[in-house]
């Protein structure tokens, strides 16, 4: 397999695909990277990474971990839904999601699914309503739903210098030394791209505060830069994981930098707010449907379209739970205002961004000693939700 910087360092090692990845894989890997635990990653209802960590010292205690995962307390990860008299739930690894973790060495880290007593799926857990979402999509449809977020937040930390100051709302795709973040959210990117594979790009977004005013001691004082990590299309399912773990590396590698990272919807008044910009394709046999054969939206497209602003009220009610989001949702802010969609409006609820429809091979035409082609066999065209944070 061709490998790059980037790629994650088990598909090096191992040299196949994640969906490949075999317990025999790990206990090989295991020894011959003297990994000397295994830590596990679930989801629980604050949609916050959780985390158990299992010593690794002799093959039967590994070979068990990873056939039948480990016992954990349901009523405590999500409270309200699991009754403590019946609270316990089995957390059991899914091995493409496997990663040498980058804040602690010797650990080999895998995502986990929530099973009951019975060895099935737990209804009520969010990763597996989701995957029974999924499921049932493409049961009816015969398509598979594609999905990439955007991870938008804020990094505070101390005033270093007055030199080359940003200014308000005028920070989007900065450069250093205007953005002195610069070098953090690189770090934060090479990460996320390691374990996940799928990362579109990082910048820096429009907010900018010179100066927080909050009652918070940690963050009172502190200069703030919005920045922004987004990612490729993925299965719907993968989209969850990456998210929430991508979270979880922005929060760590913002802490060892004495830094605070902040997903809050809105930090102060007259700045733009943080959203989590969601888009959504619709795959068939590994080809995007979302056009149609005169570049227009498919059918599928518009009625997709159509089924987000139908729901418009009860995906604001699940996307924007805080009531700090309602102070992002207003004009001039970066933010919808209006349950609508639109090709390229950003205040519109759903946008169509531009997808590379009616294009393709754009660089030859500004690098004419290029003389080989490219087509694009996939297809890009995606819709954007705006509203969510």
């Amino acid at each position: 397999m061709n490998s790059y910087a980037l790629t994650n360092p088990l598909i090096k090692q191992l040299n196949k695909d994640p969906a490949d990845f075999t317990r025999e894989d790990f206990l090989k890997l295991i020894v011959e990277n003297n990994v000397d635990h295994i830590t596990f990653h679930y989801t629980a209802i604050d949609g916050k990474l959780k985390e158990l960590k299992l010593p690794v010292s002799t093959r039967k205690q590994v070979e068990r971990i990873l056939a039948d995962g480990e016992r954990v307390d349901g009523s405590s990860l999500f409270k309200g839904i699991v009754d403590s008299s019946l609270s316990d739930l089995y957390v059991v690894p899914v091995y493409k999601t496997a990663f040498l973790n980058p804040f602690q060495k010797g650990s080999l880290d895998f995502i986990c699914r929530y099973l009951d007593r019975e060895g099935n799926r737990a209804p009520f857990t969010l990763d597996n309503i989701l995957h029974k979402a999924s499921e049932l999509f493409t049961r009816n449809t015969g398509l598979q739903l594609y999905a990439f977020g955007e991870l938008e937040f804020y990094l505070l930390s101390d005033p270093k210098t007055n030199i080359f100051p940003a200014k308000k709302q005028n920070s989007y795709q900065a450069s250093a030394p205007f953005v002195k973040t610069s070098e953090i959210v690189t770090e934060m990117m090479r990460y996320i791209t390691q374990i996940s594979g799928a990362v579109k790009y990082a910048h820096s977004e429009a907010g900018f505060i010179n100066s927080v005013r909050s009652d918070l001691d940690e963050i009172r004082g502190k200069t703030a830069e919005q920045l922004e990590i987004e990612y490729l299309p993925t299965p719907i399912e993968e989209t969850g994981d990456h998210l929430v773990l991508g979270r979880w590396i922005i929060r760590n590698v913002a802490y060892r930098h004495n830094c605070v990272a902040t997903f809050a919807p809105k930090i102060e008044e007259g700045i733009a707010g943080n959203g989590l910009h969601i888009h959504s394709a619709l795959m068939k046999d590994g080809k995007n449907i979302m056009v149609n054969e005169q570049g227009k939206l498919s059918e599928n497209a518009r009625r997709l379209i159509g089924g987000l602003c139908y729901y418009a009220d009860t995906l604001t009610a699940f996307g924007n739970t805080v009531s700090a989001a309602y102070l992002r949702l207003v004009p001039n802010q970066e933010a919808p205002t209006r349950v609508s969609w639109s090709d390229s409006n950003r205040s519109a609820m759903i946008r169509v961004p531009l997808g590379w429809v009616e294009v393709s091979h754009l660089a030859a035409e500004l690098n004419p000693q290029q003389k080989t082609g490219y087509q694009d066999s996939e297809g890009r065209q995606t819709v954007e939700l705006r509203s969510p944070d």
